[in-house]
């Protein structure tokens, strides 16, 4: 139960940040760039990037934790396929850094 909850507090998190990441484009509006409401603007898209990146970065490390921790556990059971097990854990840990990557450069993008 505890896992499930966990779960729905990282989407609702992730669902914010991503709300915060697109706010601009959802108020864009004809004002001078001095204006309160662009400035306002710019800083939630800043924010929610920061928001978005700090997300992938935990996200990541949630999932190679996972990752290491299983391939540990099944090398512990079977210590006779623990060369097919490394491999496969270092393949799925670079899949995982290259997403996060990808969405840690998007984060900062859409906040600078």
């Amino acid at each position: 139960m505890n896992r499930k909850k966990n779960a729905q507090l990282v989407l609702g998190l992730i669902l914010v940040g991503f709300c915060l990441m697109f706010a601009p484009a959802a108020f864009a509006q004809d004002h001078a760039a001095g204006d309160a409401a662009a400035a306002t603007s710019s800083g939630l898209a800043k924010m929610g990037g920061a928001i978005g990146a700090g997300l992938a970065v935990l996200g990541c490390g949630l999932g190679i934790g996972r990752v290491g921790g299983s391939a540990t556990e099944a090398m512990a059971r079977q210590p006779e396929a623990a060369g097919q097990i490394n491999t496969a854990m270092i393949v799925t840990a670079a899949m995982i850094e290259g997403a996060t990557l990808f969405a840690v450069v998007v984060g900062l993008l859409a906040a600078l």
